[in-house]
């Protein structure tokens, strides 16, 4: 499941932050954010991307440092998303 909500994630990325790249490009521990990350997102692409991971899976991502970790790469991402989804089951 991992590799499968890694790769939704990638796409979810690029959708949210209308980005010009295939999932495949994006690695899956680069940094995401600030002016030498590959894809070079923001602070508005981190409230796209929040607000997307709402609608498709339902988790609120609070304002603070520890939702700066979990956007920081795809993997943090995942691994947050899928012992999320696992409490909920």
């Amino acid at each position: 499941m991992t590799t499968d909500l890694r790769l939704a994630l990638k796409t979810l990325i690029i959708e949210a932050c209308d980005k010009d790249c295939e999932p495949s490009a994006i690695t899956d521990d680069e940094v995401l954010f600030g002016p030498e990350a590959p894809l070079q997102l923001d602070s508005l692409d981190a409230l796209q991307i929040s607000m997307a991971i709402k609608k498709q899976y339902g988790l609120r991502l609070p304002d603070s440092k520890e939702t700066r970790r979990i956007l920081s790469n795809v993997a943090n991402m995942a691994e947050h998303l899928k012992s999320w989804l696992a409490q909920r089951t």
